[in-house]
């Protein structure tokens, strides 16, 4: 089989989250995934749980280890093994290179909104203005970043970014994409930083660090914690993707364990009935009251919220990168790994619990897709839940725009021409390509 790399996932939920060679991204009702092969990348179409179209496929550049789309439009960023230093930027409906950037270093990460453009090199940041591509600002000998940690914020109206702050600790930098000038700094763990995602306003930023046992939530821009949420104690993980739900009730996180975690973001009040008096409602206050007379660190662990609801995959070791998306109107876990399958499952949003495997598709065939025949019959489903999970079927131009001096400078090019882009944030051809915006109602799954 070809082998390749999971490079982007875009959901029916605005979410956007790091993960090995590329990311869960943004879309209106259908989710598409975008993979990076030996001999191009491919982008698929997930309109229902049954149906995986493959809807593009490019051999025009080798070795493609970076897919970002911008949302479900027609814009792709691409970036290849064979030429690690530049980005290419490309319309694949028209079969057209819009333009090309080089940078002094190979590309780690590139994410993108409507706005910005962000190109993460190890040791430093260029922020475009997507509308014409032009640099408006470079963060130089930013700390050592192996693996391009960074996050955008996919809320235009704020365009928040956030990469480490350290190469040996887990602070977090805070910086504003659109007035481009630092807005705080976190100090969010006491190792290396692993994983950075916003939710999908950009009010709420989750970070894991190296040893992924603790996940904290804080709120942007002041940076207070809001959430922390153990995902272990017995050993440390690598955190492979976190991201927010759309409607930032969940968070989701995988790791290179079997099991994936969602917590849910809510905080218990006091206006709980009162629980009838036993043995051991009683020694749950004795052990709430014992919190306050606790070390700080000690009171933190027996604080932390668990899982709200997990699933425990079949495989082990292999790097994979999640989505929580609502398709055909049920709230639904995407996860996609490095043997090339996407496998769905549905989430109860009132009990949690395990989730249950509705779905995998095979990502291996050429062109059409390879369906895993022994996953598609449904497990049982518990029997509060039953009613609402139940299964419903149905040539590159010569545009290029030179690269950047040594000082990190731009050399300006050509500007992405006009009838690409609408006045405002990004657009290209059909408005039923784009999510909505912020004061816009998303349209529902069929």
């Amino acid at each position: 089989t070809d082998s390749w790399n999971i490079c982007h996932l875009v959901t029916g939920s605005e979410v956007c989250f790091p993960c090995f060679r590329g990311r869960f991204a943004p879309a209106t009702a259908a989710a598409s995934l975008a993979i990076g092969t030996t001999t191009g990348y491919r982008l698929f179409s997930l309109s229902s749980v049954e149906q995986l179209d493959q809807v593009h496929e490019s051999n025009e550049i080798p070795d493609v280890y970076i897919v970002e789309r911008l949302f479900s439009s027609s814009l792709v960023v691409v970036v290849s093994h064979a030429k690690p230093q530049q980005m290419n930027v490309y319309h694949f409906k028209k079969g057209t290179e819009i333009c090309n950037y080089s940078y002094s270093g190979k590309i780690m990460s590139i994410r993108l909104n409507r706005q910005r453009l962000v190109v993460c090199l190890e040791e430093s940041i260029y922020i475009h203005n997507i509308k014409d591509m032009k640099l408006l600002k470079t963060i130089m000998d930013t700390p050592p970043n192996t693996t391009g940690l960074c996050a955008l914020s996919i809320n235009h109206a704020n365009s928040y970014l956030a990469y480490p702050g350290s190469a040996t600790s887990g602070e977090i930098v805070l910086y504003d994409g659109n007035t481009l000038k630092t807005a705080c700094t976190i100090p969010a763990h006491d190792g290396p930083l692993a994983a950075l995602a916003f939710n999908s306003t950009g009010s709420k930023l989750a970070s894991a660090s190296e040893k992924g046992t603790v996940i904290r939530v804080f709120s942007i821009p002041g940076g207070q914690k809001l959430y922390e949420f153990r995902r272990g104690m017995k050993r440390y993980v690598n955190i492979s993707s976190l991201v927010f739900s759309m409607d930032s009730q969940f968070l989701c996180a995988s790791s290179n364990t079997e099991t994936v975690h969602i917590f849910k973001l809510e905080h218990l009040t006091d206006s709980r009935p009162e629980e009838p008096p036993t043995w051991s409602g009683y020694m749950g206050k004795m052990f709430q009251a014992a919190t306050n007379y606790l070390p700080a660190q000690v009171s933190g662990m027996m604080s932390q919220d668990r899982a709200f609801a997990t699933v425990r995959l079949n495989i082990s070791g292999q790097r994979n990168i999640c989505a929580l998306s609502t398709i055909q109107k049920l709230p639904r876990l995407l996860v996609t790994t490095s043997d090339g399958h996407l496998y769905i499952y549905n989430l109860d949003p009132q009990d949690g619990g395990e989730c249950v495997l509705i779905k995998n598709h095979s990502l291996l065939g050429s062109g059409k897709m390879e369906e895993n025949k022994e996953n598609d019959l449904q497990p049982p489903v518990p029997q509060s839940y039953a009613a609402t999970v139940a299964r419903q079927s149905t040539v590159p131009s010569t545009s290029t725009m030179p690269g950047y001096s040594e000082d990190g400078g731009a050399l300006r090019g050509e500007v992405i021409p006009e009838h690409e882009f609408a006045t405002g944030p990004v657009c290209l051809d059909d408005e039923n390509e784009f999510p909505p915006r912020g004061d816009e109602e998303p349209k529902e799954d069929s």
